[in-house]
């Protein structure tokens, strides 16, 4: 909260697997301040198709060999690209010459130049169209008083196997953010710190990932044992779950928005399944995807060795296990 409290922009992006933390340190700056500064964040940069395919690929194929160790060459090759690279820092708009960075607000705190891109030889990594990443994201809104105790569970996790953490810091490890209370009716009810985090999503729903119960786990953990809110459009279906009951303004939204729309033109059975919180019907494979919280083996992929089982620290969490390396561990 100090480093929250002294930048005004601060995050931190921690990388479990690695033991780093990246601090950031944003100041305001006279206007006479010399720099024509920019942030192009790496992750948003165009990248050629053939590099996003090949990462893809690679991806996958240690996906499918079970290959932790393969992940955590490639998330230390990635961090120590982004600390040569500043993570897209540029202090004359083209290159990184070293701190600081000097610009204007508008290019220090916008990214995203992929979009820009003008060959067809590059593309946004994320393109559906060249089949590059493919990725989920889950995001959680926490009290600022009850983060301190969910960052220590998720280090015993960590703890446990740091091999396990070397996919989601092959993107941006758990990126660590910070918001002020809000009066709006959806918004923090007090100051609080979200985290975001990034991990392998196959191309079938129903393929379950490497370490598929460490980011259940982290996920149950964040949203019901921590009852941290979950953003809006970054999360998989369970997040949601008996979300209404996380904001005391709730039923004031709802009569707001039955005032503004009362004919439903900006709903639908998938913003009312989110809004709501209800859990669908559940059917084979449904946790794979996020669409349910395990309470079956068949809920999991038990043909491929995957069964529904407790968390390792949260031991309430119901995750989809692979029985079959876990035992050999």
């Amino acid at each position: 909260m100090d480093h929250a409290n002294k930048y005004e922009f601060a995050d931190i992006t921690w990388y479990p697997s690695r033991h780093t933390a990246v601090y950031k340190y944003d100041f305001r700056a006279p206007l006479n301040a010399s720099g024509d500064g920019v942030f192009d964040f790496i992750g948003f940069q165009a990248n050629f198709i053939f590099i996003s395919k090949s990462v893809r690929g690679a991806e996958k194929l240690l996906e499918n060999t079970g290959t932790s160790k393969g992940k955590c060459l490639t998330a230390s090759a990635t961090l120590a690209f982004k600390k040569l690279t500043a993570n897209g820092l540029k202090n004359n708009g083209l290159f990184f010459t070293g701190y600081p960075v000097i610009g204007y607000q508008g290019k220090m705190q916008a990214s995203g130049s992929c979009l820009y891109s003008s060959t067809i030889f590059t593309s946004c990594a994320w393109d559906p169209r060249i089949k590059g990443l493919f990725f989920y994201e889950s995001t959680a809104i926490f009290p600022a008083s009850k983060f301190g105790d969910f960052i220590k569970d998720v280090k015993k996790l960590r703890d446990i196997n740091p091999l396990n953490f070397c996919g989601i810091d092959n993107y941006n490890g758990i990126l660590i953010r910070y918001i002020k209370a809000s009066e709006a009716y959806l918004g923090p009810s007090e100051d609080s710190i979200v985290i975001d985090f990034n991990y392998y999503r196959a191309n079938d729903q129903f393929t379950p990932r490497l370490n598929q119960d460490v980011w259940e786990e982290l996920e149950q953990m964040a949203f019901f044992k921590y009852g941290a809110k979950p953003h809006w459009a970054k999360n998989r279906n369970l997040a949601f779950l008996n979300v209404q009951q996380k904001y005391p303004k709730f039923n004031a939204f709802i009569d707001a928005k039955k005032q503004m729309d009362p004919e439903n033109v900006f709903s639908g059975d998938w913003s009312d399944e989110i809004l709501y919180g209800k859990e669908l019907v559940k059917f084979d494979g449904c946790a794979l995807e996020g669409m349910c919280i395990c309470s079956e083996d068949r809920h999991c992929s038990p043909q491929k060795g995957y069964l529904c089982t407790h968390g390792l620290v949260y031991k309430e969490a119901r995750v989809c296990r692979l029985f079959i390396n876990f035992c050999q561990h």
